[in-house]
């Protein structure tokens, strides 16, 4: 018998982070079959095929495949308490590989459109090393 105590958290996480009448592409795993309540769900089989016109989960997988690769491979060490941003760099380069025409977005592009969303924040080193929560926990 398969585990699936793995996926109890699956359809929570869905309803915390995706907007109610969202259209929502899945497998077919058990733990999906409660969305079409509020969303508009279509469903993959990969027992059938991998992909049936727009439905499809090729983009996800792509996304974590890069992710892993990145963590693996490009960042040598990371620690839990960044975890949250290196999933957000990938992201971020995940959804600026195009430009809205559909042409590859160039580096400096990319690099453009990095730094206006910076304006008026601030990473101190204190949260950067994740020392400023230890200080809190000292008191």
């Amino acid at each position: 018998m398969i585990d699936n105590s793995q996926y109890q958290n699956v359809v929570p996480a869905v309803y915390e982070n995706v907007e109610k009448g969202s259209h929502v592409y899945t497998d077919d795993l058990r733990s999906y079959f409660g969305l079409q309540a509020d969303y508009l769900h279509d469903v993959i089989n990969h027992t059938e095929a991998y992909v049936s016109g727009q439905i499809h989960t090729n983009g996800l997988e792509n996304f974590w495949s890069l992710l892993k690769r990145g963590l693996g491979g490009t960042y040598v060490a990371v620690e839990p308490f960044h975890l949250f941003r290196y999933v957000d760099e990938q992201a971020f380069r995940y959804n600026h590989r195009k430009n809205a025409d559909g042409s590859k977005m160039s580096e400096a592009d990319r690099f453009s459109s990095l730094c206006s969303q910076m304006v008026g924040r601030q990473l101190t080193y204190q949260q950067l090393t994740g020392k400023e929560e230890q200080k809190q926990d000292d008191f």
